[in-house]
């Protein structure tokens, strides 16, 4: 009998849902980055007296909307 050589499949499906598994991953990385400079911008913000905020044009009431642009 002869043999033939036939050379390993590629499982394309299995790679798809590999790639839209990382994108997933790679998106909730990118949220929860986006939520940790959103929380450091909050925080010095809110350390700094009312003077400092207004030197640099901002309000108490300001802090939540600019560190979550």
């Amino acid at each position: 009998m002869m043999n033939i050589y036939t050379p390993p499949r590629t499982n394309h499906a299995a790679a798809a849902v590999a790639g839209r598994v990382g994108a997933v991953i790679a998106s909730a990385y990118a949220a929860l980055v986006d939520w940790r400079d959103a929380r450091r911008t909050e925080r010095l913000l809110s350390s700094l007296s009312d003077r400092e905020l207004d030197d640099i044009g901002l309000t108490r009431s300001d802090i939540l909307r600019v560190s979550r642009r």
